[in-house]
C-alpha cells in the first residue's frame, strides 16, 4: 500500500535539495513530484520551459526532466513527476483545480490541497512522494529534515490576510 506524503518549502532550492536526498536514499524518481516557482526561470513563457532541468540544478534523476506548466490561478511553475503529469492532464481537460485535483486524487486531504496550491501560488514549492509503507519513515524524515513550511502557522497567516481557499480564477499572486 502506498500513501502520499507532501510538504511545502519557501524556495525551489530547498525543494530541489529534498528531491536529491530522496533519490540518494533510494526513493524512485517515479514516486517523487515537485511543483513550484524557481526565480531563475522567467514567468513569461511556460511553453518554452520543457527540458530546463539541467539548467536549474537537476543534473540527474527527476530534476533533469523538469519542465514548465501553467496552472490556473497559479501561473507558470517548474514541475516534474506524477503530480505534474496529473495536474497537466487536469488543466488540459479543463478539470477544476488542476493542482488541487491532482493532490486529492493522490489521497491528500482537500483542505491541505488548497493550502499547497496557495503556497505554490505565493511562490513556494511542493514536494510530494507516493511512498510504500516501508519507505514512509525515510521519506518523512527527509522531507521534515529540510525545514518545510509550518503548515498550521502559514494557514493562520493566510487566514489573517482574508484567505479561505485557493481560488483558481484569481490572478497569480505577486509579492512586491
Amino acid at each position: 500500500m502506498t500513501r502520499t506524503i507532501t510538504r511545502s518549502y519557501d524556495t525551489y532550492e530547498q525543494a530541489a535539495g529534498v528531491v536529491e536526498k530522496l533519490e540518494q536514499a533510494g526513493i524512485s524518481s517515479t514516486a517523487i513530484s515537485v511543483v513550484g516557482h524557481d526565480h531563475r526561470v522567467k514567468d513569461s513563457n511556460a511553453a518554452e520551459g520543457a527540458g530546463i532541468g539541467a539548467g536549474i540544478g537537476g543534473a540527474a534523476g527527476l530534476l533533469a526532466g523538469i519542465g514548465m506548466l501553467a496552472i490556473p490561478g497559479i501561473g507558470p511553475v517548474v514541475a516534474a513527476g506524477w503530480l505534474a503529469s496529473t495536474a497537466a492532464g487536469a488543466v488540459a481537460g479543463a478539470a477544476a483545480g488542476g493542482l488541487i485535483g491532482a493532490l486529492t486524487t493522490a489521497g491528500v486531504d482537500e483542505d491541505e490541497a488548497h493550502y499547497y496550491a496557495e503556497t505554490v501560488r505565493r511562490g513556494g514549492t511542493v514536494v510530494s512522494v507516493q511512498a510504500d509503507e516501508g519507505d514512509a519513515p525515510t521519506v518523512e524524515a527527509i522531507l521534515d529534515g529540510a525545514s518545510p513550511i509550518d503548515r498550521e502557522a502559514r494557514v493562520a497567516l493566510y487566514r489573517q490576510e482574508g484567505w479561505t481557499r485557493f481560488d483558481e480564477t484569481a490572478p497569480p499572486y505577486r509579492a512586491f
